[in-house]
């Protein structure tokens, strides 16, 4: 859906409106916010002295808030706690299309574009809830197991935050769409599924006799779709969504 009145949705504002092939567009929260959800990852875009730069960092969802974080001394996050304007991205690659013609090859993908204004997190209960979130958000329940961070480690770490105040999301999913003419020429065709699958686990080398892997990272098994891991961490951490 890309403007539904019973949905939560974006606004829709010449910054976020998606110009072209609109009818890929979507705005409502949950189209959204399902595609950030499959993520650990994002690109963070701001403007320093004129300068563009991009940033992939680590964050994370809470609501319509976002949050991210990196260490006190970064020159990205000391501009972003100003309360400047930034955009943050997200991308899954889906597919590989290969057509009948150089055109119409393309790929099959979700992507989200978010706006809003950064901001540093400076209440302490917050910056703790953001301690505890950035580990249990994509693991649940593990902070409570771990060796509690250190007064040094805590300052050396800073968070970022923002509200989301645009989004969109643009995806494609339709594989080969060659022009109708195209599909009588004896030229071969194939879309090329593209996935994230998580690997074995390599416990560390160094573990102490008697020490197991935790049944709480049993949604992170071999085989498994990562997005699907991330997502179920997410409603685990965060159940109303």
């Amino acid at each position: 859906m890309t403007e539904g009145a019973s949905t939560p949705s974006y606004p829709l504002s010449s910054r976020n409106r998606v110009k072209r092939r609109h009818d890929r567009g979507f705005y409502d929260h949950a189209t959204v916010h399902r595609i950030l959800d499959a993520s650990m990852l994002c690109h963070v875009s701001y403007v320093i002295d004129g300068q563009p730069y991009c940033t992939p960092t680590f964050f994370w969802r809470e609501g319509t808030r976002l949050y991210w974080h990196g260490s006190s001394a970064s020159r990205m996050l000391e501009h972003q706690a100003e309360g400047q304007k930034v955009c943050l991205t997200v991308a899954h690659l889906d597919s590989l299309v290969l057509a009948r013609c150089g055109f119409n090859h393309s790929a099959d993908y979700r992507a989200v574009m978010a706006f809003g204004t950064a901001y540093l997190v400076t209440d302490p209960e917050e910056k703790q809830r953001a301690i505890v979130a950035m580990v249990d958000r994509f693991f649940p329940d593990r902070t409570a197991t771990l060796r509690p961070s250190s007064t040094q480690e805590i300052k050396a770490t800073s968070f970022i935050a923002m509200e989301i105040e645009e989004a969109s999301a643009k995806v494609r999913a339709k594989g080969v769409a060659d022009d109708d003419e195209d599909y009588e020429l004896p030229i071969y065709a194939e879309r090329i599924p593209v996935r994230a699958v998580l690997g074995a686990p390599e416990p560390c080398p160094r573990l102490l006799d008697g020490v197991t892997r935790p049944s709480t990272l049993d949604g992170y098994s071999e085989g498994r779709l990562l997005e699907d891991a991330l997502r179920d961490a997410y409603f685990a951490e965060y159940p109303a969504g």
